[in-house]
């Protein structure tokens, strides 16, 4: 009985601090008196915390403002230098590693350019094991202050993979239009980036980490429903419902490129038929244009051939014409987005759709009007009226900066407390997760 006692208080001493911690990283700066009605902690509870999480470097002051009649009050923020993160990047043309500080302010950033096909599983661990050690090495940063590495990858995330060598479970990736067959990619970086072993990974959905971005920082803040798009050489998407601050928040990452727009239609990189990635992701859009006459080098990369593309179709030269192939092509793409976004409104009933990845920000300035005509032309009316549609807002970076949020998130979780032996990273739940969870505390 006393264990069960000495361990529920710790949980409620750690879930005070991490109640104080998200409120001032989102919302703050806060002053201590703003932090009692927001937390719902007692004025000796939030004494007691701000002097903890003080001492240990993790809030800092950040102003005075007036009060009515009373003394100044001092503003509270969350410290930036209270620990660093990394935020990883493996998208199909590079590998971004950036290292921030709490605040998500960039530190120090590297890329490794991969060539067209080439995503070699040795060769990518071998740019994030170098990658890691640049962002460090370069911001003179001790690899003992990272709070957690988060890396975002394409394909679907398996969380408990085959037991390894010393006994630990792993993320294992699912990713076949790369071609990856349940790689043990966790185990692989595990092995190979020189970090402080107890420095935790976080591996997941690349289109599900912009989506936190996005939602934490971005065109999604204050949305009860969204649904991000990330349209790069492939197709991804993912769903979120709730509050960031909500701990019945979900995330779901969908492999919407993989919904079918086009029946008998063109072959898809997965090997089926008809896929909306077959007709909107960049590496598919860069052999239309080739197919249809377009003026390509053989060796033209995605990014190449999309800003010919998009060239040739919107010429910047006043008085050129517009050419109609190069045009029919991305009308021919706009209606395909906007029907396979018309399937996550008429399915998920989001308030907003954000598009976003880097294909997706080259095409969106240009097709966005003929996106939303044809999202509620295959819409129900009711849900498209409910629905907005716009373009993400964090730029090329915001995969990077989600990713770092996955330490991040798992750190404020844990009322600020540094990760301990073992270094095994959980990502925020999935809705799947999240329900087996409560189901199985219900049965027990």
């Amino acid at each position: 009985m006393a264990e069960r006692n000495r361990r529920t208080v710790r949980d409620l001493r750690r879930g005070n601090r991490a109640r104080v911690l998200q409120r001032l990283y989102f919302d703050g700066p806060l002053s201590r008196q703003e932090l009692g009605p927001v937390t719902g902690l007692s004025s000796g509870s939030i004494s007691n915390v701000v002097a903890e999480l003080s001492a240990e470097g993790l809030l800092e002051e950040a102003g005075v403002v007036d009060s009515d009649g009373g003394r100044p009050r001092t503003l509270l923020r969350v410290a930036p230098d209270g620990g660093l993160l990394v935020g990883i990047d493996i998208g199909e043309t590079r590998v971004r590693v950036e290292l921030f500080d709490l605040s998500l302010t960039e530190l120090a950033r590297t890329e490794r350019l991969l060539a067209q096909h080439g995503y070699d599983v040795e060769r990518i661990v071998a740019h994030v094991r170098t990658g890691v050690a640049d962002v460090l090495r370069n911001a003179g940063a001790d690899p003992r202050r990272l709070l957690g590495i988060g890396i975002g990858v394409p394909g679907i995330i398996e969380r408990d993979g085959p037991e390894g060598p010393d006994g630990t479970r792993g993320a294992v990736v699912h990713g076949q239009t790369i071609g990856w067959r349940a790689v043990p990619f966790e185990q692989l970086l595990r092995e190979a980036v020189d970090v402080p072993p107890e420095v935790p990974l976080f591996i997941d959905n690349g289109a599900r980490t912009l989506g936190q971005a996005e939602m934490w920082f971005g065109g999604g803040r204050g949305a009860g429903a969204a649904a991000i798009a990330l349209i790069g050489s492939g197709v991804g998407a993912c769903v979120d419902h709730g509050d960031i601050l909500d701990e019945d928040r979900m995330s779901l990452a969908l492999e919407w490129g993989h919904t079918t727009v086009q029946l008998r239609g063109r072959r898809c990189r997965c090997g089926s038929i008809g896929c909306l990635e077959a007709y909107a992701g960049a590496e598919a859009l860069r052999e239309r244009w080739r197919e249809a006459g377009g003026p390509l080098p053989e060796d033209a990369d995605d990014e190449t051939a999309l800003a010919a593309l998009l060239a040739a179709a919107f010429p910047a030269r006043r008085g050129a014409t517009p050419d109609p192939v190069a045009l029919s092509l991305l009308d021919e793409t706009a209606e395909c987005l906007g029907a396979a976004l018309a399937d996550l409104i008429n399915l998920f009933l989001p308030e907003r759709i954000l598009i976003g990845g880097w294909a997706g920000l080259l095409l969106g300035p240009r097709l966005l009007p003929e996106i939303r005509r044809y999202a509620n032309e295959y819409a129900l009316s009711h849900a498209a009226a409910r629905t907005t549609i716009e373009m993400g807002r964090l730029g090329p970076d915001a995969v990077t900066v989600g990713a770092a949020t996955l330490p991040l998130a798992d750190f404020l979780t844990r009322g600020g407390s540094r990760p301990g032996p073992g270094g095994s990273g959980t990502p925020p739940r999935t809705a799947v997760e999240a329900v087996r969870e409560r189901h199985r505390t219900a049965m027990s």
